[in-house]
């Protein structure tokens, strides 16, 4: 990781005299016209002047390290940048995010570009992917297609304004960006509502086949590319060249010398914009070259995707040769720019200079400006003597969005982020405590225990909201604040363990706060001679844990098999049923379920702009409730499979449920025919999309993190079959519904065909058998009667799929392999494991763990249910490979870390051992029907 010595990232504050007189020498040594250009060459040299007369600085005021630093060969030559050929790139672990904070003055607009080249040989082979943001609104997504640049048109909020970069895969990287203010007759954000910025689709000069037109020729510094002759019908097109020597155009007078014209029409095309409804407005800039063509004899339409948005346009109408049109278009996927010239009136056809496409982006307002302030002063305070501390390195631009800083809580509240919690415990943190946390005006928890802090408690205002605070274990000194204990919400204060801190006792007996103010030595690393013990004694358990897990194994293979029976588990062995006690016999809670109106829906999701997902109930898309919450909404469809049935389904489940490993239900709408479901969004997407969709191609999931998965998957529906006295059985299990968090926990979804399972008097029989191919137990299929035991055959399929990586049911495969468990479980009972695990994890897992799941899921697709395991039991045997797995990690972390031992780089190894003894397959009773996939296929598809 990169070094925080000398990062002050440009903003004003006490620590910043020295960067703002760097910053008054490098405008003094510019050329005038230059005055307020902010051009950086990451890793690269100071005071640096091009062939284009601008000067350039390096990035070492913000980040001084060199280790992220290579140099890099360009995929193809530029005409646009300065040949810089060194990239920053940042190894940013869990803090996702890395900024620059720049210098801007409020409400003055900027153009501001960031240059992206990649090469594969300088980052590795997992190809990079992150967004990139101006403040907190993404204005560009950068991945390895080749070079890229983005930029963008805003108005500055304040005195400085962050360019960040937002890890989606990889490392994010960057070469060079440059911060332009536009002088003040730009007219690009005029008439737009305030809280919009312009990301930059495409600027060309037409006519032009040279090289790029920028500074000092555009005093802005835009760069004028030469057209895209893909993009533009050329036939019968003419450029014309001529010299202006001056013209009151926005636009330099080098774009204006040379244009195209057709004596009918021309059109231009984009066919590569976002799929999704955007706002675009494009920018044309007309100058009339030819001095014989008088005011009625050029006069052409303009049309915005076979719409006229123009009529009988003439540039020479209002007696000027230059004239500028602004259009304002929504388009999804595609837009043609067509000029046509108006047959029987005009002599000559259309002509064009330039033009610019800008789409409009809403403006994300950022954390309270207030609270922003305040954390960067105490972060400034804090690298005063932790300069290289790993915590506050990830500390970098909004501290809230689009992700919190490590430490830090926040919350939405009236229009405006708000940072409730800071928690910086156990960070190894020296120096004294910024007195500027007692500024944080909405801060309801605070925690600096575990610490070394020295000096005085921070004085708090009798403003503070202030209800918990953690201060012990650390090396404070003085007496204890009065107005800390006397906080009007202050309930908790724990400042013990700070030897040298004193209080007065009377306070306390006034005060309805709790106190611990014991003083006691700081807990230290033990003894050699503890630690002898302590060694003997964990070794000890891990040895005894290991025979009786053992134990309980074998046990289990020579007990019998297990049943799922009114939400408790029924082990069966000859003559003998044992019952064991669940622990999840809670009875049933009502759970509030917030329902929405039309409008709200609306307002949240932009009149649904961003679709994430399809299913058997209708399209999902991402939306952000007032609150903040970002949800995936899910709106029936009028060709939906499923209905009013299961949108009630739903309602009626989720009144009552809720568990960390089931997708919670927020709200709904039933409203005007309408049936939508509101859920948190999962940024991580679906466990079938991170086997073998999309998202399997930009990173294999490796195994710790499958088994992880896997196992949060059967806790959920372990809670669902054991629920409330009454079994739920999902209907539909498979690796789709279960989808991923921001840390990757597995939670269980869609609960449109889920039902209670039938009990004593009720009928077994179902009339609609639900599921999806590839998944469905063939004893339900084939007889309709539905128990738990059906889920637990397509959770088998899911552990199948974690194993493998396949789908369950792929007929484009050789027809023996149709079907994943008719393919895997020959191999299985072969012990020919290695021939079905997923090539990605290979030498990646412990061979034992390994071994537990394929024995799990072997019996899970057993084709009779009084065969299968119900989850309990299987929840057990995960949470024993999971075990297994992460002790044999450190365990060779251990060994690695005492030397002698190389790992080849790696944590994650394979270990050749004999496999487990399968037990012999049960009892055969008569075959039921055959299940035919094709047949299977047109079961309730989703």
């Amino acid at each position: 990781m990169m070094g925080m010595g000398g990062r002050h990232n440009w903003r004003l504050t006490s620590v910043d005299s020295s960067i703002l007189c760097l910053l008054i020498l490098l405008v003094q040594s510019i050329p005038a016209q230059q005055e307020g250009f902010i051009s950086i060459k990451c890793c690269g040299g100071k005071g640096q002047t091009d062939s284009s007369s601008i000067t350039w600085i390096s990035d070492d005021q913000w980040y001084p390290d060199e280790t992220g630093c290579q140099n890099i060969a360009r995929a193809s030559p530029d005409n646009y940048t300065t040949g810089h050929d060194k990239v920053r790139y940042f190894y940013i672990g869990n803090a996702e995010k890395r900024c620059y904070s720049l210098p801007t003055t409020p409400d003055h607009d900027y153009l501001i570009r960031g240059t992206f080249p990649f090469s594969n040989t300088v980052l590795g082979s997992e190809s990079p992917t992150f967004d990139v943001l101006v403040g907190v609104t993404p204005i560009g997504l950068v991945d390895s297609s080749g070079e890229s640049q983005v930029e963008s048109i805003f108005r500055a909020t304040d005195q400085y304004t962050d360019f960040c970069l937002v890890q989606e895969t990889g490392d994010p990287y960057i070469s060079q960006i440059e911060l332009r203010p536009l002088y003040d007759d730009s007219s690009y954000l005029d008439g737009k509502d305030s809280a919009v910025l312009l990301k930059l689709v495409d600027r060309v000069d037409l006519g032009n086949s040279g090289n790029t037109i920028r500074f000092p020729d555009d005093p802005n510094d835009r760069l004028w590319t030469s057209p895209d002759t893909e993009r533009v019908s050329l036939s019968a097109i003419t450029a014309i060249n001529n010299t202006i020597s001056k013209t009151a155009a926005k636009v330099p007078l080098k774009v204006l010398e040379t244009a195209i014209t057709n004596e009918y029409s021309f059109q231009f095309l984009y066919i590569d914009l976002e799929t999704r409804d955007c706002n675009y407005t494009i920018f044309l800039h007309f100058f009339e070259l030819d001095d014989n063509v008088r005011p009625g004899q050029r006069v052409f339409d303009i049309y915005l995707n076979n719409e006229k948005q123009k009529a009988n346009f003439d540039i020479r109408e209002k007696g000027s040769n230059y004239s500028e049109v602004a259009l304002n278009v929504t388009a999804n996927g595609s837009l043609n720019l067509t000029l046509a010239r108006v047959e029987n009136r005009s002599k000559f056809g259309p002509i064009l200079n330039a033009y610019e496409i800008m789409q409009i982006r809403k403006w994300v307002q950022g954390t309270n400006q207030r609270d922003v302030r305040v954390m960067d002063r105490v972060k400034d305070g804090l690298l005063q003597q932790n300069k290289e501390n790993k915590k506050l390195e990830g500390w970098s631009g909004d501290p809230c969005q689009p992700s919190s800083w490590d430490g830090l809580a926040c919350h939405y509240s009236n229009g405006s982020t708000i940072i409730t919690k800071l928690d910086i415990s156990s960070s190894q943190l020296l120096g004294q405590i910024p007195t500027m946390i007692s500024q944080l005006t909405y801060l309801k928890e605070l925690n600096l225990s575990n610490n070394g802090f020295t000096g005085k408690i921070p004085e708090f205002p009798r403003s503070s909201m202030l209800t918990a605070v953690d201060l012990s274990y650390n090396d404070l000194s003085g007496s204890l604040p009065g107005t800390l204990v006397t906080l009007p919400h202050l309930t908790t204060l724990n400042f013990g363990c700070n030897v040298h801190v004193s209080a007065d006792p009377s306070t306390f007996n006034r005060s309805r706060v709790t106190t611990d103010s014991r003083e006691c030595a700081r807990p230290g690393s033990p003894s050699k001679h503890n630690r002898v013990v302590i060694a003997i004694v964990c070794g000890s358990f891990l040895v005894a844990a290991a025979v009786a897990a053992a134990c309980l194994w074998l046990c289990r293979k020579k007990l019998g098999t297990w049943q799922c029976m009114n939400g408790k588990q029924l082990l069966m062995s000859k003559g003998a049923v044992y019952s064991i006690a669940t622990t999840n016999e809670d009875p049933l809670k009502t759970i509030n379920i917030q329902m929405f109106t039309l409008s709200q829906i609306e307002n949240a999701t932009q009149k649904y702009k961003t679709l994430i997902g399809e299913g058997g109930f209708g399209s999902v898309y991402r939306g952000t409730l007032s609150d903040g919450t970002d949800v995936a909404v899910k709106v029936r469809s009028s060709t939906s499979t499923q209905g009013t049935k299961e949108f009630q389904n739903e309602l009626n489940l989720f009144s009552a449920i809720r568990h960390e490993n089931l997708v919670p239900l927020i709200g709904y709408c039933s409203e005007s025919d309408q049936q939508i479901l509101v859920y948190p969004f999962m940024s991580n997407g679906s466990l079938q999309d991170r086997l073998y969709g999309e998202a399997s191609k930009r990173k294999t999931l490796d195994w710790p993190t499958r088994l992880s998965i896997a196992l949060g998957a059967a806790r959920g529906l372990t809670f669902l079959h054991t629920f409330a006295e009454r079994c739920i059985i999902h209907r539909d299990v498979k690796s789709s519904n279960i989808l991923l968090d921001h840390s990757m926990n597995a939670k269980v979804a869609d609960f449109g065909f889920s039902k209670y399972a039938p009990q004593e008097g009720d009928s077994g029989a179902s009339l609609e058998v639900r599921g999806t191919a590839g998944y469905l137990d063939p004893e339900y299929y084939s007889t309709q009667h539905l128990t738990a035991k059906s889920d637990v055959f397509s959770f088998g399929v899911v552990l199948l799929e974690i194993i493998s990586g396949r789908e369950p049911l792929n007929i484009q495969r050789p027809r023996n392999e149709w079907s994943l468990v008719e393919w895997a479980k020959p191999y299985i009972r072969e012990s020919r494991i290695d021939e079905i695990v997923d090539p990605g994890i290979k030498g990646g897992y412990h061979a034992e763990a390994m071994w537990r799941v394929v024995e799990v899921s072997l019996a899970c697709i057993e084709t009779f249910s009084a065969y299968r395991p119900c989850m309990p039991d299987i929840v057990r045997e995960l949470e024993d490979a999971l075990i297994i797995e992460n002790n044999a990690s450190e365990y060779m972390k251990s060994l690695d870390s005492i030397g002698g031992y190389s790992l080849g780089g790696s944590n994650r190894f394979s270990i050749a051992m004999k496999p487990p003894v399968l037990p012999p397959p049960p009892p055969t009773p008569p075959e039921p029907s055959p299940v035919n996939p094709q047949s299977m296929a047109s079961v309730a598809p989703r």
